[in-house]
């Protein structure tokens, strides 16, 4: 009996000191559980706060719109057709969607929309510049190096030589004159008066000094027009390129 007195209160110790240990390991299990839970929840809160910041608040809003590259065109004429809201979340923006808006103006031939963060849409425009000019109902145009038809002009603007075609012509048949008059060296296009276009194959320089070039389609027109500049050299009244290897001259 008194041996078993004398244990007691070390065999109580011990048995205390288990329980903390068991009791802290439980703890720490727990504590491991809830760890990766507060963890997912404040990758949670972090996305949810991103999503919340990019797509409906006011602080990653648009603030301004910058246009660059304009020459016949305004910079707020731009910005109207654009379209785009003072205000809204700059992520949100449709970025395709704007540059379809500005492209669909007749003076621009391109526009890159891109965002610069934090709050502005910058717009570069390229425009349409005009290689000549064409007559369609009456109404002197402008014709770019794709072959669109854009602008008007009172006057014949100085130094653009004119297109010519018939009524059956068509769209190519313009796309394959602009692409005969890009291909000229600019001392070449400022002695030609006018092209003439009957069909896509069937197409003619009409010089200043009214001698005749025979051109044919567009196909190798940089090689058509090295050959007609030597060719010019010899008097003529017609000259024919549309074969550039065998270029053919009429007193």
């Amino acid at each position: 009996m008194p041996s078993r007195t004398t244990q007691r209160p070390e065999t109580d110790a011990t048995t205390r000191r288990s329980r903390r240990a068991f009791a802290r390991r439980q703890w720490a299990r727990r504590w491991l559980t809830w760890r990766y839970v507060l963890a997912a929840l404040a990758l949670v809160a972090v996305v949810v706060g991103a999503i919340w910041l990019f797509l409906f608040s006011s602080v990653l809003a648009v603030k301004q719109v910058d246009v660059s590259g304009t020459k016949a065109l305004r910079s707020a004429e731009v910005r109207a057709v654009a379209g785009l809201d003072t205000g809204e979340p700059l992520a949100r923006v449709d970025l395709d969607d704007v540059r379809s808006r500005v492209q669909a103006l007749a003076l621009v031939r391109s526009a890159e929309v891109t965002r610069k963060w934090p709050d502005t849409i910058t717009i570069e425009v390229q425009e349409r510049v005009a290689i000549a000019t064409v007559e369609i109902g009456a109404q002197l145009r402008g014709l770019d190096l794709d072959g669109v038809v854009f602008d008007e002009f009172a006057e014949p603007p100085p130094g653009l030589p004119r297109v010519e075609t018939s009524a059956n012509a068509g769209r190519e048949a313009l796309r394959e004159a602009a692409a005969v008059v890009s291909a000229l060296p600019e001392d070449l296009a400022a002695r030609v008066d006018h092209v003439e276009v009957a069909t896509v194959d069937q197409i003619s320089l009409v010089l200043r000094d009214e001698r005749v070039v025979v051109w044919g389609s567009a196909e190798e027109s940089d090689l058509k027009a090295e050959v007609l500049v030597g060719l010019l050299a010899t008097p003529a009244s017609a000259y024919d390129v549309s074969v550039p290897g065998q270029p053919t001259i009429k007193p």
